[in-house]
């Protein structure tokens, strides 16, 4: 039995040119068809036992763009969940969004279906920086669309940012940050510009066309959105996300704590049963599985014990809790400081990690340079 369930709506009426994720184009796409093999990967997933009898604690759905989805094919698509997925244990329910496609009535469908978490596509309050990301909305959209959604009894709004922009400056980080504040969220995520293969941002890079802060700006936008956020109340509890106690997102937390979530879609990744899993990326192939009666599955690997412990690691550092000592001895048979005694040791000398009598964490200055110290869990 999995904790969590993530669906993959892969559809976008914009292709953003920063983004990887697995998506197409809205248009002349088969997106009911899509749906209804989706709902048939749902239903093959409870039968093989995945969502056990009371079902997972947490469901998200994510794109790709959720809210891309007209009126009906939203209802199609929660008729399918429905169906498919027991909700006894239930705790949260959450859907990304974007600000020009979360009109009144989806955010009704929504509410009404039982989604209670909204994740909010918004990275700037700039309308030359959103019109450089390939963005739709503008700024007026997202706090319109947040008024919106509480409007209609949304309370668990998050809302996800992005620093490091091309020719992105302090002020405009800072002016963002003010108007993303002053909507009084209990949770915002906020994430560096990391230029990834195939995106647009990628081939103007190469072409010596995209003017980047470099690391230093980066660096001093990351110490301002911690400064801002402790200022406000907001708690740093991952290294991307900050909210208040009782805000946090669950699902998210899944994936830190290395806990069993299922993947459903086009592209989605899952890990069950001591598997990791991905599907068919491409609509024609992952439906094509699911007509013949089968599990669109791309490819699996079995995680070995060694590869367990890593990710505890790397991820689990992740979260500003840290890995307690107790909770790896419990999973593992093993002490913390036996398997991994010599990395720590370093990592303390480098003041990239502090050890306490329940467990491990970044210090602040690890925060900052999370990925030295994930390297050196990784074999």
């Amino acid at each position: 039995m999995t904790d969590g369930l993530y669906i993959h709506i892969p559809f976008c009426h914009q292709i953003c040119f920063y983004c990887d994720f697995n998506k197409v184009f809205f248009k002349n796409q088969p997106v009911d068809e899509y749906i209804d093999c989706l709902g048939e990967e749902l239903m093959m997933m409870r039968e093989e036992g995945m969502f056990g009898a009371e079902g997972p604690l947490t469901i998200f759905i994510g794109g790709g763009t959720p809210t891309a989805l007209d009126n009906g094919q939203l209802e199609k698509l929660f008729a399918h969940i429905r169906r498919a997925v027991p909700t006894e244990r239930l705790i949260e329910f959450s859907t990304e969004a974007n600000p020009d496609e979360l009109t009144p009535d989806k955010l009704v469908i929504l509410r009404e279906n039982g989604v209670r978490r909204l994740s909010i596509g918004v990275q700037s309050f700039d309308a030359e920086l959103l019109e450089r990301l390939g963005r739709t909305h503008s700024p007026g959209d997202a706090e319109r669309v947040v008024r919106q959604a509480r409007d209609e009894g949304f309370e668990n709004i998050s809302i996800d940012l992005m620093y490091g922009l091309p020719g992105q400056t302090m002020e405009q980080w800072e002016d963002t940050l003010d108007r993303a504040l002053a909507l009084g969220l209990p949770h915002y995520s906020a994430y560096s510009l990391i230029v990834e293969p195939k995106t647009i941002f990628y081939n103007l890079m190469n072409k010596d066309l995209l003017p980047l802060p470099g690391e230093d700006i980066e660096a001093k936008m990351f110490s301002r959105l911690i400064e801002r956020m402790a200022d406000t109340g907001l708690r740093q509890y991952e290294i991307s996300n900050f909210a208040i106690d009782g805000f946090e997102s669950v699902h998210n937390k899944l994936y830190w704590q290395n806990r069993s979530y299922a993947g459903a879609g086009a592209g989605a990744h899952g890990y069950a049963n001591g598997i990791r899993y991905s599907n068919h990326g491409p609509l024609k192939k992952y439906m094509n599985a699911v007509k013949e009666g089968r599990r669109p599955v791309f490819e699996d690997h079995t995680v070995t014990l060694e590869e367990e412990m890593e990710e505890e690691m790397f991820l689990g550092l992740r979260m500003t809790a840290g890995v307690r000592y107790d909770d790896f001895s419990r999973r593992f048979g093993n002490a913390l400081d036996e398997v991994y005694g010599t990395e720590i040791r370093d990592l303390t000398e480098q003041g990239l990690i502090a050890e306490d009598n329940e467990a491990v964490r970044l210090t602040q200055k690890g925060v900052f340079l999370g990925n030295e110290v994930f390297q050196k869990f990784l074999g």
